[in-house]
């Protein structure tokens, strides 16, 4: 347990050990993650349920009822249906998102799996992502990573890779940065 108090903190964390322990012990981590998936892809998706997960003007009742409504709809029932009607009742709906991704951190290091945040200017070919992945298990120590990319055209050129609490820039934006300052410093 100490190792995956490690990875996740404050009371989202807290939230999100208990139901990764939960879910271990009744062997349903998958349905779980992949029920909180879900919502989390609908939260996202609509901005009225993410009025309702955020703004304290709603009542912990009405939360509970109306999110009861949405789960039902989505199909989420059972140990992540009843953890976000919790959650609502006890009016900790703000910080649902923390905990999804937390409860994700504590399933990916039972798994041994890691995750790294791509930033890069184009979308990556197949080949560049398979060669991208290779070369960040090796960094890992051998653990499969799953690589999120984000496009993001203000970096030029090149890529930005987080990995754990390492974080790589070899953006063309950071390197021209970097010469005209070293200029300026000339000039």
């Amino acid at each position: 347990m100490a190792q995956e108090v490690s990875i996740v903190s404050g009371m989202a964390g807290r939230y999100a050990l208990a139901l990764f322990e939960l879910a271990k012990e009744q062997k349903s981590l998958d349905k779980v993650a992949g029920d909180l998936k879900s919502f989390a892809d609908l939260v996202a998706a609509s901005p009225d349920l993410e009025r309702l997960v955020r703004s304290p003007v709603f009542s912990a009742e009405d939360q509970v009822k109306a999110l009861g409504a949405v789960l039902a709809k989505i199909g989420v029932s059972g140990i992540a249906g009843n953890f976000l009607k919790l959650v609502a009742s006890k009016r900790r709906l703000f910080a649902v998102q923390d905990m999804i991704r937390d409860f994700g951190k504590l399933v990916d290091r039972e798994r041994g799996v890691t995750r790294a945040q791509v930033t890069v200017a184009e979308p990556l070919s197949d080949s560049q992502l398979s060669a991208l992945k290779d070369a960040l298990a090796g960094v890992s120590g051998g653990k499969t990573v799953n690589v999120d990319v984000k496009i993001d055209p203000a970096i030029i050129g090149g890529l930005v890779v987080k990995l754990g609490s390492r974080m790589v820039d070899g953006s063309l934006k950071t390197k021209l940065n970097s010469i005209r300052t070293r200029m300026k410093e000339v000039g």
